[in-house]
């Protein structure tokens, strides 16, 4: 989005845009719902959830179309797989994506909750405790963790779908009526953000990392750690059911994969329609 801003491209396709930084995924799903922004960026996995729970949204463009879900180990660490944490603590917070899915992924490794040591922190609490080593694994997504987490305790990631975790990772939603009514907009914004994301697949990461310095002075963001960030991102972009489809287009395979998911770890409480969940009308 940065990227786009930097460059022009929201006002050559027409848009005025306001980007705002938001405080979770969550957070922002809940602004979208109540019309108070009208596309919020988050972890699409969490739009089926929310659906339940009476919100009108959908995700209009799949970008992460791979789990980026990982209990993110020291890189010097035995652990291969989550049988291998066995007693070992795992730091998560509550408001967490993860959150859902920690027994169900816990039980693919014949674990349970008696069996770790887990903490469940606040979310303001979770980087440190993993850093300092007051937790031998944390939860989370590994592009967010294992690029900043290199000057001070390197990592890798156990991903959540090595067990059977399927949680499509980050994309753009919409309220239901802003989906009916302002298609127009939308079309060109994901044709920018398809634009942003092919130039940066091209080499281009250390511009978008420049466009995030530039236009957020006060963030105190590190140029080494955002090309990662992105190089990492980029390499969820592709599931075998998207190969060969447009940036941003989701599939109901994908799709069908992560409601298993939830619903065996009963993170829903009823079906709920893939027509409800997403389109992808606005992709060309």
């Amino acid at each position: 989005m940065y990227l786009a801003q930097s460059k022009g491209w929201f006002t050559a396709a027409g848009l005025n845009v306001d980007i705002q930084d938001g405080r979770g995924s969550g957070n922002t799903l809940q602004l979208v719902n109540a019309g108070q922004v009208d596309v919020g960026q988050v972890q699409l996995g969490l739009v089926p959830q929310a659906i339940v729970k009476s919100a009108k949204v959908r995700a209009f463009a799949g970008f992460g179309r791979a789990t980026d879900l990982a209990a993110i180990v020291d890189v010097n660490s035995t652990f291969q797989k989550v049988a291998d944490l066995k007693g070992k603590r795992i730091v998560c917070f509550a408001g967490s994506p993860w959150a859902p899915f920690i027994d169900f992924w816990l039980a693919q490794g014949g674990l349970d909750r008696t069996s770790v040591e887990l903490m469940m922190v606040d979310a303001t609490a979770l980087w440190s405790t993993y850093t300092t080593g007051r937790a031998d694994a944390i939860l989370s997504t590994g592009p967010s963790i294992i690029p900043p987490a290199q000057t001070v305790r390197p990592s890798r990631a156990i991903l959540a779908s090595d067990a059977g975790v399927n949680f499509p990772s980050y994309g753009l939603i919409a309220s239901d009526a802003t989906v009916a009514t302002r298609g127009e907009a939308l079309t060109a914004l994901v044709k920018t953000q398809q634009q942003a994301w092919q130039y940066l697949k091209e080499g281009h990461a250390e511009e978008g990392a420049d466009a995030m310095i530039q236009l957020r002075p006060n963030a105190k963001l590190v140029k080494e750690v955002l090309v990662r960030q992105i190089q990492m991102t980029i390499d969820t972009f592709n599931t075998p059911a998207t190969a060969g489809k447009p940036i941003g287009w989701q599939t109901e395979s994908d799709w069908q994969a992560a409601l298993q998911t939830m619903k065996k770890a009963n993170a829903l409480t009823r079906d709920v329609a893939l027509s409800d969940i997403f389109t992808n009308q606005f992709i060309v």
